[in-house]
C-alpha cells in the first residue's frame, strides 16, 4: 500500500459521482483535476456517474500512466437512497478488489465521506451525529403530516445508518481525517476524540466566480428567471433543503414583509416538502430552481446571498457568492462562515433557527445598497486567499506522507 516503484502514489479515490452541481462533488472535481497535473500520483476513481471532469474510461485504455484519472465505472441499483447506499458501499469495495495489482494492498484509498470501511483518508465534509443532534426536531413524526412520515422514517434510517458507520471508522487512528474547517475539526474531536487532525479547507476558483463576471450575466439572468429591476433577490444554493435552513428563511422573508424581496432556492431536492410552510404573503415571491454546472447564473442574479445552514461542514456557495461580490449572511454552523469577519466582509446568524434574526439580518442588507456594496467588495478580496490550487497542494502533501507511512508499516 502507498508508494510504489518510480515513486508514484497510485491512488484509488471513491464517491458515487462526480459533479460541478453539488457541493462535495464540485469539490472532488476540483480536487482531482489539479492532482492530475501533479507528477508522482496515479489516479484511479470508482465512481458511478462522471460529469464535468477530464477522465479515460478503464475499458479505453491499457497503460495507466500517472497524471491522469482513469475512471472505473461501478454499476448503481435503482431504489430507495438507503438501498443505493449500501449497494454502492458493496459495489465499489469488488470493483477496487478486482482492479488491485499484484500487490493488494498496492494503494491507498482517498474517500470525501464514508464510501468503504477501508479508507485510508476522508476529507470529513459532515459530521453527522452533529447535524443529526440539530435536526432531530425537523424529522419527528408527532404533528407531522402522515404524507410525510414515509420521507421521514427513510431519512433517519439513513442518517443513523451513516453515524453507526461514524462510530466505527472516525474513532479508528489508523484512518487520516482531514475537515473542511475548524467547526468540523471540533466535531470530530467531541464525539469521536480525535485531535490529530489537518484542517484543509475549500477553495474558490476566482478566475471564474468574481465581481466582473457577475456583474456581466446580471441582466442576462435576471431576465432568465423573469426578474424585475426593482426586486431584491435573494438566494440559497444546495441540496438537503432542511439541513441548509430553508424553513427558516422562508419564515423570515415573510417576517420581512418586504413585497420587493424575491426568494431563489436551487438544488435538487423535493419543493412539495416545504409546500405548506410557505406563508401566502411570499408564495409567489419564491422559485424553486433545478442545479445546474452554470451556476454563475444565480450569483448574477441575486443581491444577497442566504445561507442559514443548521449544519455545514463548509458551504461552498458561501465562498463562491462572496468571490463574486455578494453580501453574505452565513449560519454560525457553517464552517465557510470561519472566513467571514461579522460586518465586515459578510454577516454572521448566530442561531441558524432563529427567523426573527435572520430577517433582521435581511432588512438591514435590503434597505442599504452602499452597504451591500461595500461588504461585497470585501467579501471579495477575502474569496482570493482560498483557492484550488492550495487545496490541491495540501492533499498532495497528505497523501504522499500517509502513502509513505503505510509503505513503511509494510516492510
Amino acid at each position: 500500500m502507498g508508494v510504489r516503484r518510480g515513486g508514484a502514489v497510485r491512488l484509488a479515490v471513491i464517491s458515487p459521482f462526480v459533479d460541478r452541481r453539488h457541493g462535495t462533488e464540485r469539490v472532488l472535481a476540483e480536487q482531482l483535476e489539479r492532482l492530475s497535473t501533479f507528477d508522482g500520483i496515479e489516479i484511479h476513481l470508482y465512481a458511478q456517474r462522471v460529469t464535468g471532469l477530464d477522465v479515460t474510461r478503464s475499458s479505453d485504455t491499457r497503460g495507466r500512466d500517472s497524471g491522469r484519472i482513469i475512471w472505473h465505472k461501478v454499476p448503481a441499483l435503482p431504489g430507495p437512497h438507503l438501498l443505493q447506499y449500501f449497494w454502492w458501499f458493496l459495489a465499489n469495495s469488488l470493483k477496487r478488489a478486482a482492479n488491485r495489482p499484484g500487490q493488494a494492498n498496492d494503494e491507498i484509498t482517498f474517500s470525501p465521506g464514508i464510501n468503504a470501511r477501508d479508507a485510508d483518508v476522508i476529507a470529513v465534509h459532515i459530521v453527522f451525529h452533529a447535524f443529526y443532534d440539530r435536526a432531530m426536531d425537523q424529522l419527528r413524526l408527532r404533528n407531522a403530516p402522515l404524507s410525510s412520515w414515509p420521507r421521514r422514517l427513510h431519512r433517519r434510517m439513513y442518517y443513523r445508518s451513516i453515524m453507526a458507520l461514524e462510530k466505527r471508522i472516525y474513532r479508528d487512528p489508523r484512518v487520516c481525517l482531514l475537515p473542511v474547517s475548524q467547526l468540523v475539526a471540533k466535531q470530530l474531536q467531541q464525539y469521536f476524540g480525535r485531535t490529530d487532525l489537518r484542517v484543509i479547507p475549500n477553495g474558490v476558483s476566482t478566475d471564474q466566480f468574481h465581481p466582473a463576471a457577475r456583474t456581466l450575466r446580471r441582466d442576462e439572468a435576471r431576465r432568465e428567471f423573469g426578474l424585475l429591476p426593482t426586486d431584491l433577490v435573494l438566494l440559497l444554493i444546495g441540496n438537503d433543503w432542511v439541513k441548509k435552513g430553508l424553513r427558516c428563511l422562508l419564515r423570515a422573508v415573510a417576517l420581512c414583509g418586504d413585497r420587493s424581496l424575491r426568494l431563489l432556492v436551487a438544488g435538487s431536492d423535493d419543493p412539495a416538502i416545504f409546500a405548506s410552510e410557505i406563508a401566502d404573503e411570499i408564495k409567489n415571491a419564491v422559485r424553486f430552481l433545478p442545479p445546474r454546472e452554470d451556476v454563475l447564473a444565480y450569483y448574477a442574479a441575486a443581491d444577497v446571498y442566504v445561507g442559514p445552514s443548521l449544519e455545514d461542514a463548509f458551504g461552498l456557495p458561501i465562498l463562491e457568492a462572496m468571490a463574486c461580490g455578494l453580501p453574505v449572511i452565513a449560519s454560525s454552523f457553517a464552517g465557510a462562515s470561519e472566513a467571514i469577519e461579522d460586518g465586515a466582509n459578510g454577516l454572521i446568524l448566530r442561531e441558524p433557527e432563529d427567523a426573527a434574526e435572520l430577517a433582521s439580518r435581511i432588512k438591514l442588507l435590503a434597505s442599504d445598497e452602499r452597504l451591500r456594496s461595500s461588504i461585497g467588495a470585501r467579501a471579495a478580496r477575502t474569496a482570493r486567499n482560498y483557492s484550488w490550487e492550495q487545496n490541491a497542494a495540501a492533499l498532495q502533501k497528505v497523501l504522499v506522507e500517509v502513502a509513505k507511512t503505510l509503505t513503511a508499516e509494510k516492510q
